[in-house]
């Protein structure tokens, strides 16, 4: 059903059928995502073939099963992916973000939820996100119309570089203020 692209090392040792492998490095897995998204970017203004005088993104609506396009998962390991779900008039881009411990899971939890509450400043933004991803944009050929097309793609590749960035912060943050805390609540005990 997905056509997968993974970019996860090599694992000589297994028999498993292999799919694409690269490096684990940050930079093939985003220029992938990025050609695939440019790829997937053909969109047009399609009035729904159900319902006369509605135009609604095809990949959220899913009345027409001839309008939809292969999705693609691009994954870089297990829990850091990207889903490309595109139709003829709209694209779904869902993004789960790498999240190695508990930590990581609550701040990415808290901030990707702190964005969806204010989606409808982020214009592509969703506001659930697809089951088993963190967030999920939602690109019509409204925005592509409105916007450049070239321009929703270095978006959605930024937010990709940035919130690794962002999450690994707030993550040095939390430690060093649990450490100041853990020391100071030790010296009020000697």
């Amino acid at each position: 059903m997905y056509e997968r692209l993974d970019f996860a090392r090599e694992d000589t040792r297994s028999s498993k059928p292999k799919t694409l492998k690269m490096a684990a490095t940050l930079k093939p897995y985003l220029s992938a995502v990025r050609s695939s998204l440019t790829a997937a970017m053909c969109l047009q203004n399609f009035s729904s073939q159900v319902i006369e005088r509605h135009n609604k993104p095809e990949i959220e609506v899913r009345s027409s099963k001839e309008l939809l396009l292969t999705p693609i998962v691009i994954s870089r390991n297990e829990k850091e992916k990207v889903l490309i779900e595109s139709s003829v008039n709209s694209i779904r881009v869902s993004i789960a973000v790498k999240q190695a411990d508990e930590i990581e899971k609550i701040l990415c939890h808290k901030f990707m939820r702190f964005m969806m509450l204010r989606a409808e400043n982020f214009i592509i933004l969703r506001r659930t996100p697809m089951q088993d991803y963190d967030i999920s944009f939602l690109i019509t050929n409204f925005h592509t119309e409105m916007m450049l097309k070239h321009k929703l793609v270095d978006f959605v590749i930024h937010f990709m570089e940035d919130i690794d960035k962002e999450i690994s912060e707030m993550k040095l943050a939390v430690n060093a203020r649990a450490r100041i805390c853990a020391e100071e609540f030790l010296k009020t005990v000697n």
